[in-house]
C-alpha cells in the first residue's frame, strides 16, 4: 500500500521536482499539499503549488498556509528561485482554488479524518508545523513521522551556520524538534550531495512533458548549473521516504539555535553525544548519489 503523506512547501524550484516525485512514486499517496512563505512569499507559492497540479491534472488539495515566521520578518530565496519561485516555464492560465480553510485547519482535519497516522513531509520552513502543534496538540498522535528537508551538521546555505528553511523560521523549528515526534532530517549533509548530473538534465526535454517544464525551470534555477549539476535539496526528503536504504542516518540529540547573535537558525548536531541528552531527530549523514540519480530518473519516467 502506498504511504499516505502530507506536503509543506514553498514552491521553489527543487519543491516542483519534489512535487512530482512525491506525485508520482508508486510507494507514496499525496493526500494534501499546504504552502508556507520561504522560497518567496505564500501567495507566490501557493499560486506555484496550484499551477503545477493544473499542469499535471493532478486531483490533490492545496491550502494556503502562513505569510510571515512566528516571530521575525519574512525573507526569502529569490535570488535563487527568481521572483515568481517558478521562472522560465509559461504556465497556463487555470481555475483551480485553494480549499476555504488556512492549512493549519486542513492539515488537522486532514489528519483527525485519516483512519491511520499519516507522514507529514516539510520542505520549507516549518512555521506551519509548529502553529499546528501548538494550536492542536492531540494531532500529534495521528503523525506517523516528520520528514524535513532542512538543517545541518555543518556549515549553513543561509548563515555562515544556517541552513535557509531553520534559518528563515528558528523559533518554529525549535518547537518542531522539541516536540517529541519522531523526525528524520535530511539536511545539507546529504542534499549537497544530491546532484543531478548534466548528461541527465540535458536529457530531460526528451523524457515527457514533465521533462520538458523541469527543464525549463532547471535553466533558472540558480543552485548550481546546467553545466555542472543541480543541487536537488527538496527531493532528498521525498526520495528517503521511497528509498531510505539510498540514506546513512544517525539519530542524535538536535538543538536550533534561536538566541544567537550570529548563530540563529543553526541545528546544532551532536553527533558525537557530548551533551549525553536523548536523541530526538534521525539525522541523514551520508546519501548513495548513484542510487539518488537512478531513482530520480525513474520517477520522472512516471510522470506525463
Amino acid at each position: 500500500m502506498p504511504l499516505p503523506i502530507i506536503l509543506d512547501t514553498d514552491p521553489g524550484i527543487d519543491d516542483a521536482a519534489a512535487i512530482a516525485a512525491a506525485l508520482f512514486s508508486p510507494a507514496l499517496d499525496l493526500q494534501l499539499i499546504t504552502t508556507v512563505a520561504g522560497n518567496v512569499s505564500v501567495e507566490k507559492t501557493t499560486r506555484n503549488a496550484l499551477q503545477l497540479l493544473h499542469f499535471w491534472q493532478a486531483d490533490v488539495p492545496v491550502a494556503q498556509g502562513a505569510s510571515t515566521p512566528l516571530l521575525r520578518p519574512a525573507r526569502d530565496a529569490a535570488y535563487v528561485h527568481g521572483e515568481s519561485g517558478m521562472e522560465g516555464y509559461p504556465f497556463v492560465e487555470h481555475r483551480r482554488q485553494t480549499l476555504d480553510k488556512p492549512a493549519l485547519l486542513a492539515i488537522r482535519d486532514a489528519l483527525i479524518n485519516a483512519p491511520e497516522p499519516v507522514t507529514l513531509v516539510a520542505i520549507g520552513p516549518l512555521t506551519n508545523i509548529a502553529l499546528l502543534l501548538i494550536q492542536y496538540p492531540a494531532c500529534r498522535e495521528k503523525i506517523r513521522r516528520l520528514v524535513i528537508m532542512g538543517g545541518s551538521a555543518g556549515r549553513g546555505n543561509f548563515t555562515p551556520t544556517g541552513e535557509f528553511n531553520i534559518a528563515i523560521d528558528p523559533e518554529a523549528a525549535a518547537r518542531v524538534f522539541a516536540s517529541g515526534l519522531e523526525i528524520v532530517m535530511c539536511g545539507l549533509d546529504v542534499t549537497n550531495k544530491a546532484v543531478l548530473a548534466p548528461e541527465f538534465l540535458a536529457s530531460l526535454p526528451g523524457l515527457n512533458r514533465t521533462g520538458k517544464m523541469l527543464h525549463a525551470l532547471f535553466s533558472h534555477y540558480r543552485s548550481g548549473s546546467m553545466s555542472t549539476g543541480l543541487r536537488m535539496h527538496d527531493l532528498c526528503a521525498i526520495a528517503w521516504l521511497a528509498r531510505p536504504e539510498l540514506f546513512t542516518l544517525k539519530p542524535c540529540f538536535v538543538a536550533v539555535e534561536t538566541e544567537g547573535r550570529w548563530t540563529a537558525g543553526t541545528t546544532v548536531v551532536d553527533i558525537d553525544g557530548r551533551y549525553e541528552q536523548p536523541a530526538n531527530v534521525q539525522v541523514a549523514l551520508d546519501l548513495d548519489v548513484e542510487g539518488f540519480r537512478g531513482w530520480v530518473a525513474e520517477v520522472l519516467a512516471l510522470a506525463p
